[in-house]
C-alpha cells in the first residue's frame, strides 16, 4: 500500500493527574492542536522520521529508546510490527501543533498517529481501544516511561467540544459536551519538562511504595480519611492522599459538568491544583504564580495539567471576559503562551 495520512488531536486534562496508573477516575478532552502524520511502508528495517522543528532522524527497528525525539516513531512501528500491521520499517512525515514538554500528549499523539496509520496500511481491524493500549505499551516498555492509559485514550478516541470521562480500571468511558458559555483556555508556562527526566518516576515509585503498604493497586479507591491517619512515612502518604482526593475531585467534576455548574467544576480544578502543589508535589513556583494569578484575574477554575513539574496551566473562563482575561494574564507572565481553547458545540 503507498502512503497513509491520519491526524490525531493533542489532550488537556481538565482533572485527574496521576490518578490514571493508580486505579482513578480522569477527564481529558481533544484539543484543536495535534499532528498529522502520513506514513509510506518499506521494504527494510530503516526508520526514516521527520517533523517540523527537529532534524531528520535515520534508525532501524532493531534501535533501542536513546532520548531521540523519534524515539516513539521507532517504539511505534515496532509494536504495529508485533501487531502484525507492517512487515518492515517506514518513512514517517510529522506536521505537528503540540508544543513538546507541554503536557499536552505529543508523545501518546505521535505514537497513537503511527499506530493508526499502520492500522489502515495494514487493514488491521483492531479498534482505537486497543491501539491505545498498544500505545502504552510503547511508552512504558520501549521508552521507559512509567505513564498510564488516560494519555492514549483520550487522543484515540476523545472528541472536540468533549470531556472525556475515564475510568482507568475498566477502560470505561463516557463523552459528554463542554460548557457553552466558559471557555477551557491552554496556557503554556514557559517552563518545559520530559517525562523521561525522572521525578515522573519518581512520583510513580512512591506511589508504589503506597500501594505496597496500603495493599492495594487502586490508590484512588481509598478512603482519604484512612490515609490521613495511617502511621505510613509522610512523603508516599501525601501522594496517596492526593490520588485519594482526586479520584474524588474528579467525580465531582463529572457531575458538575453534566449539571452545567461550572462554579462546582472551577472549585474542583483549584483544590486539585493545591493538592498537586502541596501533596503531589509537582508544581513549580513560577506554575503556582501563573495559576494565582489566573485565578485572580476572573478564571472560574484553574489548574496546572500534565505530569508536572512544567509544562501547561488548563483554566475555565467565562467566554464573554476571556479576551480581557487572557490579555491581563499574559502582560503579567510574559513568558507564558495562549496554546489553545476549546468549548461546548
Amino acid at each position: 500500500m503507498s502512503e497513509v495520512h491520519v491526524r490525531v488531536p493533542g489532550r488537556v486534562n481538565l482533572i485527574g493527574e496521576h490518578t490514571d496508573y493508580n486505579g482513578g477516575m480522569v477527564l481529558p478532552a481533544a484539543l484543536s492542536v495535534g499532528l498529522e502524520l502520513t506514513l509510506s511502508p518499506r521494504a527494510d528495517e530503516h526508520v526514516m522520521a521527520r517533523s517540523n522543528g527537529y532534524k531528520d532522524v535515520q534508525r532501524s527497528l532493531s534501535d533501542a529508546a536513546n532520548n531521540n525525539w523519534s524515539d516513539p516513531v521507532v517504539g511505534a512501528l515496532r509494536e504495529a510490527r508485533s501487531m502484525g500491521l507492517i512487515a518492515h520499517g517506514a518513512d514517517v512525515s510529522i506536521t505537528s501543533t503540540i508544543p513538546a514538554g507541554s503536557g499536552l500528549s505529543s508523545s501518546a499523539a505521535l505514537i497513537v498517529a503511527v499506530l493508526k496509520a499502520a492500522r489502515e496500511a495494514g487493514r488491521g481491524e483492531q479498534s482505537n481501544e486497543e491501539l491505545a493500549i498498544a500505545a502504552r505499551r510503547v511508552e512504558n516498555e520501549y521508552m521507559g516511561v512509567p505513564c498510564g492509559i488516560m494519555d492514549q485514550m483520550a487522543v484515540a478516541l476523545a472528541t472536540s467540544g468533549a470531556a472525556m470521562a475515564l475510568d482507568t480500571n475498566t477502560l470505561e468511558y463516557e463523552l459528554f459536551a463542554l460548557p457553552k458559555t466558559h471557555k477551557i483556555a491552554v496556557i503554556h508556562s514557559g517552563v518545559f519538562r520530559k517525562l523521561t527526566e525522572g521525578r515522573y518516576a519518581q512520583r510513580k515509585q512512591e506511589c508504589d511504595e503506597a500501594k505496597a503498604f496500603f495493599g492495594t493497586e487502586d490508590l484512588c479507591l481509598l478512603d482519604p480519611e484512612e490515609v490521613t491517619q495511617s502511621s505510613f512515612a509522610e512523603t508516599p502518604r501525601k501522594r496517596a492522599l492526593h490520588c485519594a482526593t482526586e479520584h474524588r475531585r474528579v467525580l465531582a467534576a463529572i457531575e458538575a459538568l453534566k449539571a452545567n455548574d461550572i462554579a462546582s467544576l472551577g472549585r474542583a480544578m483549584n483544590e486539585s491544583h493545591v493538592s498537586m502543589r502541596d501533596n503531589f508535589e509537582m508544581s513549580l513556583p513560577a506554575i503556582d504564580a501563573l495559576v494565582s494569578d489566573a485565578q485572580k484575574f476572573g478564571a472560574t477554575g484553574a489548574r496546572l495539567t500534565g505530569g508536572g513539574f512544567g509544562g501547561c496551566i488548563v483554566t475555565c473562563v467565562e467566554s464573554a471576559a476571556f479576551d480581557d482575561w487572557v490579555a491581563k494574564l499574559l502582560a503579567v507572565h510574559p513568558k507564558a503562551k495562549l496554546i489553545d481553547t476549546v468549548c461546548g458545540g
